[in-house]
Formats: structure tokens, C-alpha cells, sequence
């Protein structure tokens, strides 16, 4: 209860973003080359809470939580595959989780974070550049990344191999936080 109102003070107080992600505005894509062919997939239940001001970027703090089942590589036989073992092992690892540790300015509307992110009982320090826009009570924040998909274990076994398909993983995400 203290930190919804929290919250919503905070969204009282000024040109802050706070409050929850909202699915219906918000984006999350990967993209990766498979045997020299670029191709794009996107997770569709996603679910977090964010507090940011501008004017204090180094006071900000983000959690994401991804459900890796919602995967949406475009075909439905694959995406039972990246649910099973070899890849995301959604029965024992349902959630790939983002915790904001830092957010420093990059000039303009541009901003660094870094956090750690947890995939597969894995975590990893990632950085990634975002712009920050204002959203009626709200903000939007988008930016890219790449992950290795080794250093999470995505794509074990067989598909290891990463002539098959490439260690980088893009990640662009399009997140809207609304109070």
C-alpha cells in the first residue's frame, strides 16, 4: 500500500513517469539471424512498475517481468519449440525478470539504464540506451539491446550450434508506463 502511494505521489509531483506497464501500448521484439536469414519475434504478457523523473534519472527504478511463453516467433510449431527445454524451459523458468540497478542521462531525451536481467535461473549485467517521452501521466520508453543467448543457456543441445542460428540477440523494446 506504501508504495502504490508512492506512486502516486510521485506522479503528482512533476514531469515523473510512474506506475504500471501497460501491455496494450508496449512492445517487446527480438530480433536474430537462423541460417543467414534475419527474422523478428516478439513476446506478447509482459508486466511491470517503474518510477522515473528526468530531472533525477539517477532516483529511477524499473522491474519487468516477461512471460517467455507468450513468445510469437510467427509460427506456431516454433513457438512450442522456444518454450521447451532446449530454449526458454517455460515449466521450470516461466518469467525472464529486469531489474533496473542505474539510470544515467545521454543528453536530450536519451538516457542509459543498467540492471540485471534473469533468464533460465541466469542473471547478467545489460546496458541498454532508451529515450524517454513524456505520456499524458505517464512516459514511454524505447530502446534496443543485444544479448547473447549463451550466456542465458537459450538454445541448448542441437541448436548451440551458432551457425544455426547466431549468439546476438536484438531486443527492442517500446514500453509504456502509465499511472
Amino acid at each position: 500500500m506504501l508504495r502504490n502511494l508512492l506512486l502516486a505521489l510521485a506522479c503528482l509531483a512533476g514531469p515523473a513517469a510512474a506506475g504500471n506497464l501497460d501491455p496494450v501500448g508496449s512492445r517487446i521484439d527480438f530480433g536474430y539471424i537462423q541460417m543467414g536469414v534475419k527474422l523478428d519475434g516478439r513476446f506478447t504478457a509482459f508486466s511491470g512498475k517503474a518510477v522515473f523523473d528526468p530531472a533525477k534519472p539517477q532516483a529511477a527504478q524499473a522491474n519487468i517481468e516477461v512471460r517467455l511463453a507468450s513468445v510469437d516467433s510467427g509460427l506456431e510449431e516454433a513457438n512450442g519449440e522456444l518454450a521447451g527445454k532446449d530454449w526458454f524451459n517455460t515449466a521450470a523458468y516461466p518469467v525472464a525478470r529486469f531489474e533496473a540497478t542505474a539510470v544515467k542521462p545521454l543528453g536530450g531525451n536519451r538516457y542509459q539504464v543498467d540492471g540485471r536481467l534473469t533468464i533460465k535461473g541466469r542473471t547478467r549485467p545489460v546496458s541498454a540506451p532508451f529515450t524517454y517521452t513524456r505520456d499524458g501521466g505517464g512516459g514511454l520508453f524505447a530502446g534496443i539491446f543485444t544479448l547473447r543467448r549463451a550466456d542465458f543457456a537459450i538454445g541448448e543441445g542441437a541448436w548451440g550450434d551458432f551457425s544455426v542460428v547466431g549468439n546476438e540477440i536484438a531486443v527492442r523494446f517500446k514500453l509504456r508506463f502509465v499511472p
